[in-house]
């Protein structure tokens, strides 16, 4: 039923499968452009998800794990109990056959949108909208007073508004302004339309059930060719205002107890219902936000921690990427340098808010002369800073230095991670594709080009792993990065600008390549 299709079955039959969603549900989780295939690859090892599917912004998964599983996702930004999924709207009709399909994806008999109702309430084991209440904000909702005069404000629609969230959308021309410490996932612009009161003469009476009364909004983005002929505020509006017609709810400005979220774009049409009130991304043990979370943690994994290693981050600035993987790989010992005495500063309040002390030490140091021993890092990771409080040309001349540095206190079978500006990006490039000319060059006729090129590929999303005979090839040439090997990148998104994650392997020892 959430995968789509045209609409069939009886009211029974759909009361039924909103019934099982309680039990073994099926969800999606939004993602920062460029994380969805680590999101989908934590999902199947956290949740052991079946039936992943992942698309642009979006992961869809089936688990039968509970709220407290869920809530440990790192990699995703809000996560949705999955309604529906269907094909792309038809948009040759005009806009009002367009509302009239929108309608006819989210009305259902009032029987299913009640036990759709239980089935979340039940997802979470308790009652009301204290559901919805997250350990970043367990404060209890104080909606008594309203909850006793549901039924007066009912009286009243006229004078009650609907809030339609629609997602910020970044287009050619037109920019996103973030809040610092959220992501452009977490952006939104809110728009309060007036609601129309049901119409008396139309006939249809609302189904109203005191045990599953509810206040609710919807939550609208559309984006493709349906944006061309409606906004998300009309169709919020016109959503809104049919489920009051049929469920007799009441439209909440600020504090709903359920919230309908719609996306429609020419992929597919989305219907979902927020589990938890904050986004997954929000993490109550940092104290003050540097690079966004979920690339710390994207950045974490694929470092591959094991247990007793010693893991390096040599620019550690607020200390992000060494929370991350300190709570996810605990049996691991961390290290952070950074210049900067604020920044250390910062870094210390976080390992202390998230109870870290024991696990992370902190050292004032330049990236360029690391007081550190030769080889004593089984991994480096590092977000290399983009020019905010450094001169980004600098940082382009110095990144070579960087690197070295980098290469010296890494162990042999050693993995450096490294998160890249676009401008950054271009700079390692082209020293890659530099080394790969002097390699071509210096060797005899017996390799060819091709399979220079072929072992060392650092462009794309794709990762290019070392592996079987490439490894003893590139064992025995030097490249300008010393015994470095390029092992993957993988382009994402950190809301105003893009980015690129670098990895690295260390093959050989210094002075031995």
């Amino acid at each position: 039923h959430a995968r789509g299709g045209p609409r069939s079955g009886s009211g029974d039959g759909r009361s039924r499968r909103a019934a099982k969603m309680a039990a073994g549900g099926r969800y999606f989780c939004t993602a920062g452009r460029g994380l969805e295939p680590f999101l989908a690859q934590e999902v199947r090892a956290r949740l052991g998800a079946t039936e992943v599917d992942r698309v642009s912004g979006k992961v869809f998964f089936s688990t039968a794990a509970g709220p407290g599983e869920l809530r440990r996702l790192r990699c995703g930004e809000r996560l949705f109990l999955l309604l529906k999924r269907r094909p792309p709207l038809g948009v040759s009709g005009g806009k009002g056959k367009v509302l009239h399909e929108i309608k006819n994806l989210i009305i259902e008999e009032p029987k299913y949108w009640l036990d759709v109702l239980s089935a979340w309430r039940n997802l979470h084991g308790r009652e009301g909208k204290k559901d919805n209440v997250s350990p970043e904000n367990p404060s209890p909702l104080k909606r008594k007073a309203e909850e006793t005069n549901i039924t007066a404000k009912r009286q009243k629609t006229e004078q009650v508004r609907e809030m339609v969230s629609e997602d910020c959308q970044v287009e050619a021309g037109e920019r996103c302004e973030v809040p610092e410490g959220k992501s452009e996932q977490d952006c939104w612009t809110e728009s309060t339309t007036p609601l129309e009161e049901p119409s008396k003469s139309s006939g249809e009476e609302p189904v109203v059930n005191e045990q599953q009364s509810c206040s609710f909004r919807v939550s609208c983005r559309c984006s493709g060719a349906i944006a061309k002929i409606l906004s998300s505020q009309e169709v919020g509006r016109a959503v809104g205002v049919a489920l009051m017609k049929q469920c007799g709810w009441q439209a909440d400005l600020r504090d709903p107890d359920l919230e309908i979220f719609i996306h429609i774009n020419d992929i597919h049409s989305v219907v979902g219902i927020p589990l938890f009130r904050l986004p997954l991304a929000n993490r109550d043990y940092i104290k003050t936000a540097g690079l966004r979370s979920t690339v710390a943690w994207a950045m974490a994994s694929l470092a591959e921690i094991s247990a007793g290693a010693f893991v390096l981050d040599p620019m550690c600035g607020l200390g992000t990427i060494l929370l991350e993987a300190a709570k996810e790989w605990p049996e691991a010992c961390y290290w952070g340098a950074d210049i900067s005495d604020s920044q250390l500063e910062g870094a210390d309040v976080n390992i202390r808010t998230a109870g870290l002390m024991d696990k992370i030490e902190l050292v004032k140091a330049s990236v360029k002369a690391l007081p550190l021993p030769s080889e004593s890092f089984d991994v480096v990771i590092s977000d290399i800073p983009f020019g905010k409080k450094f001169k980004i040309t600098k940082d382009i001349e110095l990144l070579p230095d960087i690197l070295q540095e980098m290469e010296r206190v890494l162990c042999v079978g050693g993995t450096i991670v490294l998160l890249l500006s676009q401008d950054l990006h271009k700079r390692m490039d082209g020293i890659t594709k530099r080394a790969e000319n002097d390699s071509a060059n210096a060797m005899s006729g017996g390799t060819s080009e091709t399979a220079a090129a072929n072992a060392v590929s650092v462009g794309g999303n794709s990762s290019s792993l070392v592996n079987g005979g490439e490894e003893s090839f590139l064992s025995s040439r030097q490249t300008c990065f010393g015994s470095l090997v390029p092992d993957g990148v993988y382009g994402v998104s950190l809301g105003k600008t893009d980015a690129f994650i670098y990895r690295y392997r260390k093959i050989s020892a210094a002075g031995n390549q």
